[in-house]
């Protein structure tokens, strides 16, 4: 059954689907953006994340983890293409118990060439019950299904998907109690009309990560800021597609074959950390990542540039500069840069 059957089918039966069922389908669901397809996260797929664009990512990840002591057991989530695990590993000491987490088939099977194909799970709940270790997770909570709740009066309605024609579009519903508490608490000042992604599948992913951590640190890297940070992007939302390295269509629009994304809460989150007795951390990426050392490195592969170009060796200078420039992208402040790091411990 297509993506656009099965949102038919579900609509039909209800009359309207909440956005966050129409998301899960669109993403997960049988031939959905992430169920089905190429590798995503590749220069020939749909987009790049940090460790494609440089290695230097994962090495920084490693040492950052490194500083906590062994790290028994390293579950990534969200593992993708393997190239942040390729790089995080060697920065580790000991022996590593390896586990990664995809829900696309094709990305499995390519982290099954890396990995003990037994430690490749579609899901947390393939994880062992208790781990010690890390919990490393990507750009994937942006991924997670979202409620659209929309601003009116002193209350809230919901945006519900429904069918139209040959496609679908956007109608009011009541709001869910839970949508409605999660966006009281976390939406921050929103005017009329304006439209705030309910975050229950993070908030609920964060837990079950939680559930399954007896010890050690979960770190959460993705786009978007923290409620008082997203307050100016509230009158028309953050909702927006991505495919073939550029924005997409409306959401609405070819289900399953873009990929759905918003800016992350993060505040609602660290709530999440914290009402579990963990302490939370957020920071910039680019203040994150030059505080374990890559600026320090990126000032080092400057040195080695300028000598390769003294000696002539114009080769080794173009090698050093085009790794340089990769791992400054990395910290670029109106790009990457502006990613969110949350690091919790328990």
């Amino acid at each position: 059954m297509s993506v656009t059957d099965n949102l038919r089918q579900r609509i039909a039966a209800d009359g309207s689907i909440t956005f966050d069922v129409f998301m899960d389908i669109a993403l997960y669901g049988e031939g959905g953006f992430f169920a089905s397809g190429p590798l995503r996260s590749a220069a020939t797929g749909d987009f790049l994340t940090s460790p494609e664009v440089s290695p230097w990512f994962g090495k920084t990840i490693g040492r950052f983890l490194a500083s906590h002591g062994g790290v028994a057991t390293l579950v990534e989530v969200g593992a993708g293409s393997g190239s942040l695990l390729e790089t995080l590993l060697p920065e580790l000491s000991g022996s590593v118990d390896t586990w990664a987490v995809e829900a696309s088939p094709m990305a499995r099977d390519s982290l099954a060439d890396m990995l003990d194909p037994g430690r490749v799970v579609a899901g947390l709940g393939e994880l062992p019950e208790r781990l010690s270790g890390a919990i490393v997770a990507n750009e994937l909570i942006d991924n997670l299904p979202v409620a659209l709740a929309v601003r009116r009066g002193s209350g809230w309605v919901e945006h519900a998907v429904a069918a139209s024609g040959d496609g679908f579009e956007f109608v009011e519903i009541p709001v869910r109690a839970e949508v409605a508490t999660w966006a009281d608490h976390h939406g921050g000042e929103v005017p009329e009309g304006g439209i705030v992604e309910v975050q229950l599948a993070a908030a609920a992913w964060l837990e079950a990560a939680m559930d399954r951590l007896e010890r050690g640190v979960i770190l959460l890297i993705d786009y978007g800021g923290t409620a008082e940070e997203l307050e100016p992007r509230r009158q028309q939302g953050t909702l927006r597609t991505y495919r073939g390295h550029h924005l997409g269509p409306d959401p609405l629009h070819e289900p399953g074959q873009t990929d759905i994304t918003v800016d992350v809460n993060f505040s609602a989150l660290v709530a999440v950390a914290e009402s579990r007795g963990a302490t939370a951390a957020l920071r910039r990426q680019d203040d994150f990542l030059a505080e374990w050392g890559l600026r320090d490195a990126v000032r080092e592969m400057k040195q080695r540039e300028l000598e390769a170009a003294r000696a002539g060796d114009t080769m080794t200078q173009l090698e050093i500069r085009t790794e340089r420039i990769a791992a400054e992208t990395l910290l670029h402040p109106r790009g990457l840069g502006d990613f969110r790091v949350l690091s919790i411990l328990a």
